[in-house]
């Protein structure tokens, strides 16, 4: 499929999200590129750190309290994700796993659209109520996520 420079498709959910297709405009952020970076080096740093034996994270609230704050588990979550431990990675932590599996999806398109020079994605949130829903959404499950980090503060 051939995309004219600044060509836009989009397909539009009436009252909901705009997604479009589109290439990179002249002097636009380009987001697949800054965001592929910074996962990498994240990455190289985190596994870094780890390797050469430097103490892992320490969590002052489970320190004071004893119970597991939103991100306890984290690391483990981390380490068992890209160990393959699927499973082991869910069970630490539910919101790190999703987070960790939407970013694997997002290098995986950023490092395609970037080595192609394929159009970008961009979705948009076009009203007030879409973007009240998604705030929502995302402290909701922040919550669930607490809720079964605190269930399973035993393990912490």
């Amino acid at each position: 499929m051939h995309w004219a420079l600044g060509a836009q498709h989009s397909i539009d959910c009436p009252g909901k999200m705009r997604f479009r297709v589109r290439r990179l405009a002249p002097g636009e952020i380009d987001h697949e590129l800054i965001w592929l970076s910074i996962s990498l080096v994240s990455l190289t740093l985190a596994a870094a750190w780890l390797a050469i034996g430097l103490p892992w994270p320490r969590c002052m609230f489970h320190e004071i309290t004893g119970l597991p704050c939103v991100t306890c588990g984290m690391t483990r979550c981390t380490i068992q994700f890209f160990h393959g431990d699927f499973v082991a990675a869910l069970k630490w932590n539910p919101l790190v796993f999703t987070a960790l599996c939407g970013v694997m999806a997002f290098d995986l398109y950023a490092f395609a659209t970037l080595a192609t020079r394929a159009p970008r994605l961009r979705i948009c949130f076009c009203t007030q109520r879409v973007r009240t829903f998604v705030r929502f959404s995302v402290i909701s499950a922040f919550a669930l996520n607490w809720i079964y980090l605190l269930l399973h503060w035993r393990d912490f």
